[in-house]
């Protein structure tokens, strides 16, 4: 009896003990201390709240790292409005077209018609010229740093070059546009496009035809109108050269903006048709050959 009561409290305490390691089991099923994950949802240990999307048996993968939003970029700034061009009167008829003359065959270019003069003579020459007044109802001026920049991008201050296009001299003028300035422009001008102060002459005439052509047909310094004010009151423009002007947008290169400084360098150039159309195409972009004005403004520093 004795053996037989010590094996039914064995086998007692076997069973209490097998239901214990279930219990363990079962609550083992779950959170590993050493990564503190949560535990998986079970039927046993069923919970009031509404139970998650069902999971494989497979160790369910760690959550992605958030991804912090990229700092938004500020807005680009829109580009200035271009100024609108003005009805205006302009005396005479404008210059025309720059068209480049044909080059004989066998003929290897730049050629030379005479001599270059000596720098000191071309200096005088063009200091000169910037100082002759060819508006008598303006006050349009030419600074001499401009023409001389000018005059060095386009030819060097060669006196004596012809360039592969027809260019003229020192100030590189145009057949076409000597001609016009001498006999079809406002000015009364009998110059000799081939010699040195005639040349520098026309030039300088140009150029200031241009300064008053863009202040006049963009109100360079005038208020915009009021709409209440009728009739609006006159408009002077200032035809002053200021490269403050072309200095009031950081993010743009000063050869970029837009500014009556810039206007004219661009023009004396390309000519202003295509200037023209270029302020007016609807686009960021002011000046049909970008280049040529910043080469012609970093010129100006040197004198």
């Amino acid at each position: 009896m004795r053996f037989t009561r010590t094996h039914a409290v064995v086998g007692t305490l076997t069973v209490v003990a097998a239901v214990l390691a279930g219990v363990v089991l079962v609550l083992d099923r779950g959170g590993d201390p050493e990564t503190g994950a949560e535990p998986r949802p079970n039927a046993v240990f069923a919970t009031d709240e509404p139970a998650g999307p069902s999971e494989s048996a497979e160790a369910s993968p760690s959550p992605s790292p958030s991804v912090k939003p990229s700092p938004s970029k500020s807005p680009k700034p829109k580009p200035k409005p271009k100024p609108s061009p003005k009805k205006v009167d302009l005396p005479g008829p404008p210059p025309p077209a720059p068209k480049p003359a044909s080059t004989p065959s066998g003929v290897k270019c730049p050629t030379y018609k005479g001599t270059n003069a000596p720098k000191a003579d071309v200096e005088a020459a063009l200091e000169s010229a910037a100082a002759r007044k060819f508006w008598t109802v303006s006050q349009v001026t030419l600074p001499p740093k401009l023409i001389k920049a000018v005059a060095m991008q386009e030819s060097g201050w060669q006196s004596a070059i012809i360039a592969c296009d027809g260019g003229i001299g020192t100030m590189q003028v145009m057949s076409s546009t000597a001609t016009w300035l001498n006999d079809d422009s406002p000015f009364t001008l009998d110059e000799d496009v081939n010699t040195l102060q005639g040349n520098t002459v026309l030039g300088s005439a140009y150029l200031q035809w241009l300064i008053r052509y863009f202040g006049m047909k963009y109100g360079i310094g005038c208020e915009e109108p009021d709409p209440a004010v009728s009739p609006a009151p006159a408009c002077t423009p200032d035809y002053t050269l200021r490269e403050d002007d072309c200095r009031r947008d950081p993010a743009v290169a000063d050869s970029k903006e837009w500014c009556l400084l810039n206007a004219v360098i661009s023009a004396y150039n390309y000519g202003q048709n295509a200037v023209d159309k270029e302020i007016n195409d609807g686009d960021e972009v002011w000046y049909p050959n970008a280049p040529y004005v910043a080469n012609v403004r970093a010129l100006m520093e040197r004198y």
